[in-house]
């Protein structure tokens, strides 16, 4: 670590100031449904909580983050990697004097509006949206419903803002704007406009006018980032899909690889590879702190507004950036394109798709809590099936099936 990071890593630990260019929680834009303050906990803090109490984030224990849950106990879950990235965003947060409430807040929620089997479920019901010429596409959009086909940070904050029903006044969770800003990583123009008619000069301008999210909100999505190249790496092993020789091709790993064992010549097998991940994160955490701090200063950044109006500042250094990308193209590759892999994700697509089709054929199916809902039938189906867990799914899909594809 260079000296001058040194002096302020230590001094994060030591005491935490938060930035003039951080989110203040006493200046938040506010929520779309006036209350009153928490007496004990500033807004962000209550978002954080209101998400770890949420069904959504119970529901991520039984979601796919690479592997299946039925493949293995010690295998992440989108729950797991929640955390982790919160973890990571916490500490960079402190290190660079950002609002550590609101970064774990967006980590906790980011997710939540994921399907069903990872990536792969997505796919599938974006696809079954997309390509849907049934009955039930002929249906109107609804006003409260988004464009096109399904994106998984729409729908986490679908998730938030109406989905979730827990409040006697509101559908929700009624998070401050800053925490749903962060939540909305991406998203269509198509939608960014429909969000912008619903709320004006709400989560969705910033797609429109090309501005750029709070540093905070920034920070999740790299921490996101930092934590899916690590732990996939260690799911990867544990699995026996990967192997300690091809990663040593790997130049981010191999770097660190050969660090550890030049100070612990006898570490092998798992103490090697663990040891190896965290010399692997700390550099890249350090790295963001670093680099993060040249881009804010270089830049000129004072306030929030001065952030906003700036390009993206938080992230990599060139180099760590393209050692990154590297990590992962060769987990492309090896890992999510791996035969194993690719034949679960086929079965999971397919059960994505027969409940899709299932369900919209006949929705009587959908449970009664679906059926008065003001959505058209296909966002009532897709709503429904991205909530599922991975053992619901299965479950659901052999009941209504009699096909048993998993376990």
């Amino acid at each position: 670590m260079q000296p001058e990071l040194r002096g302020v890593v230590q001094a994060a630990a030591a005491g935490w100031a938060l930035a003039p260019y951080a989110c203040d929680p006493a200046r938040s834009r506010g929520r779309r449904y006036s209350e009153p303050p928490a007496p004990t906990r500033n807004p962000f803090q209550r978002d954080r909580d209101r998400v770890i109490h949420s069904s959504a984030f119970r529901r991520l224990v039984y979601k796919t983050q690479v592997f299946l849950n039925h493949e293995g106990d010690l295998f992440r879950t989108r729950l797991t990697h929640s955390l982790e990235v919160a973890q990571l965003g916490r500490s960079i947060a402190r290190a660079l004097g950002l609002h550590e409430d609101l970064v774990e807040a967006i980590a906790l929620a980011h997710d939540l509006g994921h399907t069903p089997f990872g990536h792969a479920g997505q796919d599938a019901l974006n696809a079954c949206l997309h390509e849907d010429t049934g009955p039930a596409a002929q249906e109107p959009r609804g006003d409260d419903e988004p464009h096109g086909g399904f994106e998984h940070n729409l729908q986490s904050l679908r998730v938030v803002d109406e989905l979730e029903q827990r409040y006697p006044t509101f559908d929700g969770l009624n998070l401050c704007f800053e925490t749903r800003e962060g939540i909305l990583k991406h998203c269509s123009r198509a939608n960014a406009q429909w969000l912008q008619a619903r709320e004006p000069g709400g989560v969705g301008e910033r797609f429109l006018s090309g501005q750029s999210p709070s540093l905070e909100a920034q920070l999740a999505n790299v921490a996101d980032e930092i934590a899916y190249n690590a732990h996939d790496i260690d799911d990867g092993v544990r699995s026996g899909l990967l192997t300690l020789e091809q990663l040593e091709g790997v130049e981010l790993f191999d770097a660190y690889r050969r660090e550890a064992l030049a100070q612990h010549p006898l570490l092998c097998g798992r103490r090697l590879l663990y040891e190896t991940i965290r010399r692997m994160l700390s550099a890249q955490v350090y790295d963001v702190i670093e680099a993060t701090r040249r881009a804010v200063a270089a830049a000129g950044v004072q306030t929030l507004d001065d952030v906003r109006r700036s390009p993206p500042l938080l992230g990599f250094s060139p180099a760590m950036r393209e050692a990154s990308a590297a990590l992962k193209r060769f987990l492309l590759v090896n890992l999510y394109r791996h035969p194993q892999v690719m034949e679960t994700t086929a079965r999971a697509r397919r059960i994505v798709a027969d409940l899709y089709r299932l369900y919209c054929a006949d929705p009587r199916l959908l449970p009664p809590e679906r059926q008065g809902v003001r959505l058209s039938l296909r966002r009532r189906v897709a709503d429904y099936i991205a909530g599922m867990t991975d053992r619901f799914a299965i479950r659901e899909h052999q009941r209504l099936t009699g096909e048993r594809l998993f376990g």
